[in-house]
């Protein structure tokens, strides 16, 4: 009977000791050196690739954001704020509710098929919408040349940034709303297009929140 008491006490002492001496190496000392290296080596990517501007945190380069006209009474959705460039359309997600100091973007996919009425009906308004908004006179969109992510939302809902071929649509548009020269809008996009990863992985991408600093740059600067 001692013999057994005795063995249980011992295996609990064991694993009392284990349990504390984990929590220690797993809870304390591992955390706290993961996050001393990241933010040794990469402290900008270890806390949230933020993007400031004059001073301010604005956003992360790592989440879309939406630039929409303040909501009008009986509204449910908000207009687009055709003075900025747009990002990507994110249907049925909305903006978050609870943290609403970026306006992020909830995320999260459509789940529908390509066959789906619902998203079929949703495309064919987006690109409709696209023609509409960034054709200025003398100078219409042919509905042919509207990107793909001009009207579909990514898988995340996320995406911060567009392709080059959707930023240089909206160029028109964003200089007339701005009154700049298309040139030095086209010339914004420019400089704002990042290539490929290692010149092979993934497409050409502008991230919206950043040409949109630079674009408020040089409205401030006309």
């Amino acid at each position: 009977m001692n013999n057994s008491v005795g063995n249980t006490a011992r295996l609990l002492w064991a694993g009392l000791r284990a349990l504390l001496v984990l929590t220690v190496v797993c809870g304390v000392i591992y955390p706290l050196a993961v996050t001393g290296i990241a933010q040794g080596i990469f402290p900008d990517k270890a806390n949230g690739s933020e993007i400031s501007s004059n001073g301010k945190v604005v956003g992360s380069e790592l989440i879309g954001q939406r630039y929409d006209l303040p909501l009008k009474k009986g509204q449910e959705t908000a207009a687009p704020d055709l003075k900025w460039f747009q990002p990507r359309p994110s249907n049925g997600l909305g903006t978050n509710s609870v943290n609403t100091q970026y306006k992020l973007i909830l995320s999260g996919a459509t789940n529908r098929s390509g066959d789906n009425k619902e998203l079929i009906d949703w495309v064919t308004a987006a690109k409709a919408a696209v023609v509409k908004d960034n054709s200025v006179p003398g100078h219409p969109v042919n509905p042919a040349d509207v990107p793909a992510d001009a009207v579909t939302s990514s898988g995340s809902g996320l995406d911060p940034a567009i392709s080059p071929a959707y930023a240089h649509l909206q160029v028109r548009r964003v200089a007339e709303r701005n009154h700049l020269d298309a040139a030095q809008v086209d010339k914004l996009v420019e400089q704002h297009t990042d290539g490929r990863i290692l010149g092979f992985v993934g497409e050409p991408r502008v991230n919206v929140l950043q040409l949109n600093i630079a674009l408020k740059q040089l409205v401030n600067g006309a």
